[in-house]
């Protein structure tokens, strides 16, 4: 979509607006409530804030059943979140970071002030939230630690002056979910008050694992909060949050999706799907049959069913956070400390080839510690020089470990067949005729060890087949084989920032913020091969030329200490037109730090892996380690309007943002992910959101965005499977991605909301609402594969309720995604089956189906 589509479409929708706006304004009678929020560190009206940024209220959250950010996307445009199989990804106007244990998220998360930049924490659970806010765009001089794409502020519910409480139930039977809400908060006498928040989930999943007969993703997950606050005099008041979770999965909501018949030229696969190949196959050369592979028949599931076949698959996380605030007020100026500390541990299994076939899986565990503190001065309103500024400090740890587990004879079968099929006899070792260290020696001795196949084949080997030397002993190698990969990251960050704002006259102000940055980290990555059930080391052999040529890795030991420093500027200005109508633009420079790839399979330099038995067979393998920092550079035009005396609001943003050497990490095309630098890329687009009090007893709130994205360089993308190569480095191929737009990027989305209040019998308050959220047509996987785009949809999501507002009792039913639709919000190739097998297939992470749930709440105040 060129720009002056993105233009065409604000008009029409403005005039749409407009016209909409003024046929309802004679029924406008109420005023809409005021939304205060944080988004400059000073607490002010939305309609004051000089950013595109959406809040989202916690009663909605608890409303609408928003447990976690992966449900929030839904109500702001532009922004997606979705796991994968082996990570997490949160975009803001097309920008993410993509999956790597690495990388610091592109989109900065705060909670309390604290920063969450690590790609976990998105998963877990919201509690007890005063708001969210969605502040999209570079958000570097007041939320520094690398939001290039933008930044989600949380902010808790804190104690209030009254004694106040609630305890929430919500079931739905066709998942099987139940959730537990209680918080009781109030003053612990004139100094002190405390708030406790309690969150429990259970939920049996919405996908059938017909390998194991369960439903999954089953999820267990709590959630413990206490906020103390003390109000030590007139001048001083202190704040200390103590927080501790776990969110706790087993099986994924993954499924293979489609599953094409193979073009390998190797008669065993040729005309088959994968799970054919999975289901029942004699693999050989001639008439020799050198394993037989025979999975569960579930793998024959090969389509978009909710239903899936898996051996299965969990992930484990704890998490644990304590916030010290401390906020001293001296003549109207507010010196504010913030003290925090931050960690979580992660022991994760991925049944990564996503079959239920024994193939291979992946462990993981992640441990991850913070400590930071910023000191902020936050002058008084109203003067003509007003500044925000402060310092910031932060250090972190993190240690990673994962490892490929190959647990079966059936893949080290495979693998042997296909390796001697293209070595065949030109090695140096054990010949045709010789049972000693031969690859015929795993069949006898393995697969076929006393069964009446033996005695069958042993003749054929006494005899001396020709062409069938030079694998030795990589079958019995490779059985067990585990890859233990370990990599850590330490990071020791200093800042300084200043924000200064002139105001020029009463209706005119210009804003400068700098943030200086200076930032070092020191990272390692080691891989080897080990015997998963000993735990010893696997010698080096041949083993390195089949996990080459099947993983694309290689062993490696790498180190590596980087420094950096930054200046980070804004500038923006700010017009009120009128009473009613803000006018700002904004200008801003972006930074995000460079850093360590944690899960490449190769070390960064091209490398020559040559078969020990057949030295005229090179295996190319691509790696990395080291990424550079990347850049934004970033334009932005809004308004913040107020219609009818108060009754309606609507807010617009155009945007255009430029990303240099911008940080992917990409699908090696088996089981590694390789992190680079990718060129340039371009994003520009329009955002608008608005509410309006139609009646006393009705309002419709809205937002949509019109998004264009576009890669200006990226010469190294990765090819999908079938796609022809435009260059080939070192025997390795890729696409060229330049004029192409990103993962999850649709030209539109938003949302529209209709929410109506009444009276009925005496005491009783009925409220209805309605959430339509629709997008246009994405594509789901990182490589671009059309055949993984989703087609455009629209999600209804209904609640009714029926309350007693005086004393304090609701009941309500909610409807989420009434209309049934099938949506695929994370997609990618199937492990093996293209390189191994010749055969196309795709995984992917589906969402909910309709469900229907009960909530009933019980308030006292």
């Amino acid at each position: 979509m060129a720009l002056k589509r993105v233009f065409s479409s604000f008009q029409k929708t403005l005039l749409a607006t407009s016209v909409a706006l003024a046929s309802s304004a004679s029924f406008a009678q109420a005023v809409l409530e005021e939304v205060i929020v944080t988004a400059t560190i000073r607490a002010e009206s939305l309609q004051d804030v000089p950013v595109s940024v959406n809040a989202v209220t916690g009663d909605k959250m608890l409303e609408a059943g928003i447990g976690k950010i992966e449900d929030l996307q839904s109500y702001v445009p532009n922004l997606t979140m979705s796991e994968t199989g082996i990570g997490t990804n949160i975009y803001i106007r097309g920008i993410g970071s993509g999956i790597n244990p690495g990388f610091e998220q592109s989109v900065g998360m705060y909670f309390d002030g604290i920063s969450y930049g690590r790609a976990q924490l998105t998963r877990a659970p919201f509690l007890d939230l005063e708001r969210v806010e969605v502040l999209r765009g570079p958000q570097n001089i007041l939320f520094g630690k690398n939001s290039i794409a933008g930044a989600l502020s949380l902010i808790s519910a804190r104690p209030g002056q009254e004694t106040e409480g609630l305890v929430s139930l919500t079931y739905e039977p066709e998942t099987n979910e139940r959730i537990l809400d209680f918080v009781a908060s109030g003053p612990l006498n004139d100094e002190f008050g405390a708030r406790v928040a309690i969150r429990k989930r259970q939920i049996d999943g919405h996908i059938e694992n017909i390998t194991l007969n369960r439903d999954e993703p089953e999820r267990d997950e709590q959630t413990f909060r206490l906020i103390l606050d003390w109000d030590a005099s007139a001048d001083l008041t202190a704040s200390l949050k103590l927080e501790a979770g776990s969110f706790d999965v087993n099986g994924r909501q993954i499924e293979i999706i489609n599953d094409q018949r193979s073009t390998s030229t190797t008669s065993s696969f040729t005309g088959k799907t994968y799970a054919e190949i999975l289901d029942s196959t004699e693999v050989g050369v001639g008439p020799i049959v050198l394993a037989t592979v025979d999975a569960d028949s579930s793998v024959l599931n090969n389509r978009q069913d909710f239903k899936r076949s898996s051996n299965g698959d969990f992930s484990y996380n704890d998490t644990r956070n304590a916030t010290l605030n401390v906020d001293y007020y001296r003549d109207g100026h507010q010196f504010t400390f913030i003290t925090g500390l931050l960690g979580y541990q992660t022991d994760e299994l991925c049944d990564c080839d996503f079959t239920g076939a024994p193939l291979f899986s992946v462990a993981a565990e992640e441990e991850y510690k913070q400590f930071s503190q910023e000191l902020r001065w936050v002058s008084p309103v109203g003067e003509t020089f007003e500044f925000i500024g402060g310092a910031f400090v932060q250090y972190s740890e993190l240690d990673f470990y994962d490892s490929i587990r190959v647990e079966s004879d059936i893949l080290p079968g495979l693998i042997n067949a296909a390796d001697i099929q293209e070595v065949g006899g030109r090695g140096e070792g054990p010949q045709s005729g010789d049972l000693t260290g031969g690859p015929l020696d795993d069949v006898v001795e393995g697969t076929f060890a006393g069964t009446p196949l033996e005695a069958i084949l042993q003749p054929f080997f006494d005899a001396g087949l020709p062409e069938l030397g030079g694998i030795g002993d990589a079958g019995d190698a490779i059985r067990n084989l585990g890859t233990p990969r370990y990599f850590s990251s330490d990071t020791e960050l200093f800042s300084v920032f200043l924000q200064t704002t002139w105001n020029v006259t009463d209706l005119f102000r210009a804003t400068l913020g700098l943030r200086y940055a200076y930032e070092k980290k020191d990272g390692s990555r080691s891989l080897d091969f080990a015997n998963i059930q000993t735990g010893e080391r696997i010698p080096e052999g041949e083993v390195d030329t089949v996990v080459a040529k099947n993983f694309s890795a290689e062993r490696h030991n790498l180190t590596g200490s980087r420094t950096e420093s930054n200046v980070s500027p804004s500038l923006n200005l700010q017009y009120d037109y009128s009473d009613d109508v803000m006018l700002y633009a904004t200008l801003s420079r972006g930074f995000k730090s460079g850093g360590y790839d944690a899960r490449s399979n190769a070390s960064p330099d091209t490398n020559s892996i040559r078969p020990l038995q057949n030295l005229a067979d090179p295996q190319m393998l691509v790696g990395s380690f080291e990424y550079e920092e990347e850049q934004a550079t970033s334009i932005e035009f809004g308004a913040k309007t107020s219609l009818w005396g108060g009754a309606a609001e609507l807010n617009t943003a155009l945007f255009y943002t430029k990303y240099d050497d911008l940080q992917v990490s990409i699908f090696d095309g088996t089981l590694g992910f390789n992190v680079g630098n990718a060129g340039a890329a371009e994003t520009m687009g329009l955002e608008l959101d608005g509410r309006v009090a139609l009646t006393e007893k009705l309002m419709i709130t809205g937002a949509l965005a019109f998004l264009d994205f576009e890669f200006t360089d990226y010469e190294n993308g990765q090819c999908f499977q079938g796609q022809e190569p435009d260059r080939e480095v070192s025997g390795v191929e890729f696409c060229d991605y330049k004029g192409k737009t990103n993962q999850y990027v649709a030209d539109y989305s938003g949302n529209i909301g209709l929410v109506y209040t009444t009276s009925i019998l005496k005491d009783l308050e009925l409220r209805s609402a309605a959430d339509f959220v629709f997008t246009g047509d994405y594509n789901s996987s990182q490589n671009l594969d059309p055949s993984q785009q989703q087609d455009a949809y629209v999600k209804t999501n209904l609640r009714v309720s029926l309350a007693d507002p005086g004393k304090g009792w609701e009941v309500a039913a909610l409807v989420k995604n009434l209309t049934d639709e099938t949506v695929i919000s994370y997609s990618n190739d199937t492990p093996l089956s293209s390189n191994i097998f010749g055969s196309i297939g795709h995984y992917g992470f589906i969402e909910q189906p309709r469900t229907i749930a009960i909530q009933g709440t019980y308030r006292w105040y």
